[in-house]
């Protein structure tokens, strides 16, 4: 082994899983590769001055300079609004993301949110606690609408599961005209997009935080929405307006909400939030999967072995 290793993991993990288990789940994909993780700053900044190849939640301007012959940047996240894209882009280095790492995960959370509250099983789990045995009353997802706000990697993951259950599916993305795997397909033009919500079911959100979608689902938006509609939010908090939200359930202007991010975020203790019996939260977990550092892996491994063939393509590149 060398002194220098030409892939470096960075020293911060995610999600509570140390970085060595990726480094070893790298390890095993590039076996011809000398992959080390930095374990203190000292380490992390000695290391990175000579490393082609770096992957970690992300790089500061102070460590980028460090990184003198730093070739591409893999960032551990879907999102990289957090890196200096300006400094790595005049840097030179390449910088691609995780997204697809959290489809399946964030998928199954958004299905099993909808089957719950389709199926009450709150209520259900209500009267098991009380040792009642009563009968109530449920609905059924199946002849639903659903309109997925966002049609990246996860936005499809979630389509991609709801087939099967017999529903209408209406994606709203920035780029209506490629179409995506939705029945229908529409831009984020207001007319658009009420037209699209008054006969919605089930609305998942699934998009970035943006200028364009911060505050998207506000007072006019849930009113526009039928009352029996289930708001799901996996997307970021200030896309909805929490006092919007409040109100219309308050007035019992929703069927309700599953929210896995808020606006704030954590969630006060005496936020009303809490309170509500046909609301569930979740703290912003949704992404968290054991198979992270699996699909993380898959990304920057062949990432990796397209750089050694010379190839400029990459999987996920953003700069």
């Amino acid at each position: 082994m060398s002194d220098r290793p030409d892939v470096l993991v960075l020293r911060r993990g995610t999600h509570g899983m140390p970085v060595t288990d990726l480094r070893d789940e790298l390890r095993e994909r590039l076996p011809d590769h000398d992959v080390r993780a930095a374990t203190t700053p000292r380490e992390e900044r000695d290391l990175i001055a000579e490393v082609p190849i770096a992957v970690g939640m992300g790089i500061d301007e102070e460590l980028l300079s460090h990184a003198e012959n730093l070739d591409l940047f893999a960032c551990a996240y879907a999102g990289t609004g957090h890196l200096p894209m300006s400094s790595l882009e005049e840097a030179g280095v390449a910088v691609t993301n995780a997204a697809g790492v959290h489809g399946p995960n964030i998928a199954e959370q958004v299905i099993g949110s909808i089957l719950a509250f389709s199926r009450r099983f709150f209520e259900g789990r209500e009267r098991q606690a009380n040792h009642e045995w009563r009968h109530y009353q449920v609905g059924e997802f199946m002849g639903s609408t659903v309109t997925v706000v966002g049609l990246g990697a996860i936005g499809e993951a979630i389509v991609s599961r709801l087939e099967g259950f017999g529903v209408s599916t209406i994606g709203v993305r920035y780029t209506p005209e490629k179409g995506g795997p939705t029945d229908e397909v529409i831009g984020f033009e207001s007319d658009d997009l009420h037209g699209a919500l008054a006969r919605t079911d089930v609305l998942v959100l699934a998009c970035p935080l943006t200028d364009t979608t911060r505050g998207l689902i506000g007072e006019e938006e849930v009113v526009t929405l039928p009352e029996d509609a289930l708001l799901v939010n996996i997307a970021r908090g200030p896309v909805v307006e929490t006092d919007a939200l409040v109100s219309a359930l308050r007035r019992n202007k929703l069927r309700g909400a599953a929210l896995d991010v808020t606006d704030p975020e954590p969630l006060p203790e005496e936020h009303p939030l809490w309170d509500f019996g046909n609301v569930q939260i979740t703290p912003h977990n949704a992404g968290h999967t054991p198979r992270y550092y699996e699909r993380l892996a898959d990304i920057v491994a062949e990432n990796v072995e397209r750089l050694d063939g010379g190839e400029d393509e990459l999987r996920n590149r953003v700069v």
